[in-house]
């Protein structure tokens, strides 16, 4: 079957440059669902997007749509005909399905039967109506109309090319009659550019200054920005969501290095990269410690005879936002970062739970109480508990809000508080999303954690939950942020005991009643998912909360020792046996004695296992206590032997019951003995 290439552009006015990647990705998509749809097979296929364009190219598409054959089975027979030979509305039914009269259905074999021939229809017949749906189909929010016409794009359109092979495929989309010219660069080549072929279609369009493919301007813009920072003996600060947007305002991509006064470098170089890369799409640039360099560059849409005038618009269109960021900063200073505490005593946190001081307040008494549970130093987490929403009241958070904790950072420095105090007031953010960095000082994980502690104990202690749907407190992150700084951190923090100095901390603001062991369950409920993305079996996490450890470094230490435990020779069988001597003891009806006495012993097995378990208590209780969890379990695989031969010759339901009383109590010091790091059970 033969086959040509097929190109269509639609041209537009400037795309929306955040959203032009997704589009150009979803017209494709939507174009290639289309054919394969209509059954037409191609070699390869191309997007292109540019600010005032999005086009696809397919490479050898075939010309004609395959012949189809179509089969349909109806009712039985019998059933679509009464005894006079009249059709039943099963009949009736089957021929409207099929298209047809019930003349034309063959009813010669055991059920009605339709079959029909579908000629296969030019490829170029159906390719307008595969681009409209696509178009139609585009992931845009909101549509816009121009002029007086009805059609909706999310940007008028301005012309349509639609090439099959040479020849134009005759059609109207968006109000645009299909044809073959293009237009070239706005300033470069104003003109319209005729498109020969689909192949030409690049190169044609790079002869006007249009660079329409988008990972081509993207890759030139990236590498060229690169070597411009390397001459400035930095490195440019390039964010991918950044380099997206940037190249999706130019058509033809000119990078230039500018710069700016010395004197701004005193503001925190946080506020300048936000102001420059958010407000002017600017690529910052480090030097090799980091500390950010008087150059940034930008990327001009033209090839500018005078660049010199480029890149003096741009230093002077930048310097009224230093001189902004710079004012805030200097304005701040006037006073002391504790005394912006004051204006947060009228900000408030949730109506219920008072303000954001009020906020800060329990944070500092929690932070202090967790530091000293981790041995950290409680002075001064109680201190940065105390400054860590001050720069919330700041002049700079308020046009920045990016800054907030950054800015706090800075200031608590200015004002001569100890190091670990001023970086806890932006760790106590952290982290900041999934796998994002944690705190690196005891002080600012104290803190960080009494945050997230106080939000969630507040927020369950008005019975504002969250929903499957609805966390507008995002207390699911809140506890996964808790879990990730005390397990990464190996901070080794009675988690139960903190709960519940937060739950005092409100005193009548909360319902007290069962509020901790609700706000312990919560974060401990999110170990499970975590456990699943790393490949930890579910019964490994159920062994190990059926203990219900108070830590969660003591819960994650003890998961990974099962974990391996699972994978021991013996395991399984002394799950299984666990499992037994569990169901056992719970149907035992009776009172246990409180100690096993071998002189009831009639079998040696018994004497077997009472001595091999009174070894393993030697053994595993020391390990337990060390947290060396492994090895204990490691001895308690030894059980094995004189369990299993416990169970062949000794009959646990003797008929003498202190014989079987004694021989219950045998089994809980065991079953007490296999509860020291999980319940071993649970794996059975």
């Amino acid at each position: 079957m033969s086959a040509q290439d097929f190109l269509v552009e639609l041209g537009t006015e400037e795309l929306p440059p955040k959203a032009l990647k997704s589009l150009g990705d979803a017209f494709l998509a939507g174009i290639e669902k289309g054919l394969k749809v209509a059954g037409l097979d191609y070699a390869k296929a191309h997007v292109y997007a540019a600010p005032r364009r999005l086009a696809v190219r397919i490479d050898a598409l075939s010309t004609q749509q395959p012949d189809r054959s179509v089969n349909l089975d109806g009712p039985p027979v019998q059933a679509a005909f009464d005894a006079e030979g009249n059709p039943t509305q099963a009949a009736l039914g089957f021929a409207k399905k099929c298209g047809v009269d019930l003349a034309e259905v063959d009813r010669s074999g055991p059920k009605l039967k339709f079959s029909r021939h579908i000629p296969g229809q030019p490829a170029a017949n159906l390719l307008p109506g595969i681009v409209e749906a696509s178009l139609g189909d585009l992931p845009i929010p909101k549509r816009m109309r121009w002029a007086a016409r009805k059609e909706e794009f999310v940007r008028p359109t301005q012309w349509l090319v639609m090439l099959f092979g040479d020849s134009v495929i005759d059609c109207e989309i968006l109000a645009q009659r299909a044809g073959r010219t293009s237009r070239g660069h706005r300033f470069h080549a104003n003109h319209a550019v005729p498109i020969s072929s689909p192949a030409s279609y690049a190169e044609e369009l790079r002869a006007a200054y249009v660079i329409a493919d988008f990972a081509e301007r993207r890759a030139q813009i990236d590498k060229r920005t690169a070597e411009l920072a390397a001459a400035e003996q930095g490195t440019a600060i390039v964010p991918p969501a950044l380099l997206d947007e940037v190249a999706a305002l130019v058509e033809w991509p000119v990078p230039l290095v500018c710069s700016f006064e010395e004197r701004f470098l005193e503001v925190p170089q946080e506020a300048l990269i936000t102001t420059m890369q958010d407000n002017q799409k600017y690529f910052c640039l480090l030097d090799a410690n980091g500390k950010l360099l008087p150059r940034f560059i930008t990327v001009a849409n033209i090839e500018s005879k005078d660049p010199r005038q480029i890149v003096a618009g741009n230093e002077k269109v930048v310097r009224p936002r230093l001189t902004d960021a710079e004012f805030f900063f200097k304005q701040d200073q006037k006073q002391p970062l504790e005394a912006f505490n004051e204006r947060l005593k009228n900000v408030v946190f949730q109506a219920q739970l008072g303000t954001v001081y009020d906020k800060a307040v329990r944070v500092s008494k929690l932070a202090a109480f967790i530091a000293q549970g981790v041995g950290g130093n409680a002075e001064n987490a109680a201190r940065a508990g105390l400054l860590s929403k001050c720069d919330l009241a700041t002049e700079m958070v308020g046009e920045f809000p990016e800054m907030q904790g950054v800015a706090g950072y800075y200031y608590a420095l200015k004002g001569n508080e100890p190091e670990d105090v001023a970086l806890a007031l932006n760790e106590q953010y952290m982290p900041r999303g999934a796998g994002a960095e944690l705190p690196q000082t005891v002080t600012g994980a104290a803190v960080a954690v009494a945050d997230k502690l106080d939000t969630l104990v507040g927020i369950f202690g008005i019975g504002m939950l969250p929903t499957g749907s609805k966390d507008p407190y995002a207390l699911r992150r809140a506890a996964l942020g808790v879990l990730r700084i005390l397990i990464e951190k190996h901070l080794d923090l009675d988690l139960n005991a903190a709960i519940v100095f937060a739950v005092g901390l409100f005193g009548d603001k909360v319902k007290a009643n069962g509020l901790a062991s609700q706000v312990q369950e919560f974060i401990f409920d999110r170990l499970r998912a975590r456990y699943e993305d790393e490949g930890v079996d579910v019964a490994v996490y159920q062994a190990v909360r059926a203990l219900n450890p108070g830590s969660p470094l003591d819960f994650d230490q003890r998961v990974k020792a099962v974990q391996a435990f699972r994978k021991l020779a013996d395991a399984e069988a002394l799950a299984a046996v666990n499992k037994r001597v569990s169901n056992l003891l719970a149907k035992f009806d009776g009172q246990l004695p409180e100690s096993v006495q071998a002189h009831y012993f009639d079998n040696p097995a018994e004497f077997a296992l009472y001595s091999a378990i009174k070894q393993a208590e030697n053994a595993v209780q020391p390990l337990a206590d060390e947290r060396r969890y492994g090895e204990a379990l490691e001895q308690l695989a030894t059980l094995r032997g004189p369990v299993d031969a416990f169970f062949e010759g000794v009959l646990v339901n003797a008929e003498d019951a202190n014989i079987r009383a004694n021989r219950y109590a045998l089994l809980a010091r065991l079953r007490a003995l296999c509860l020291g790091v999980a319940d071993i059970s649970v794996l059975g």
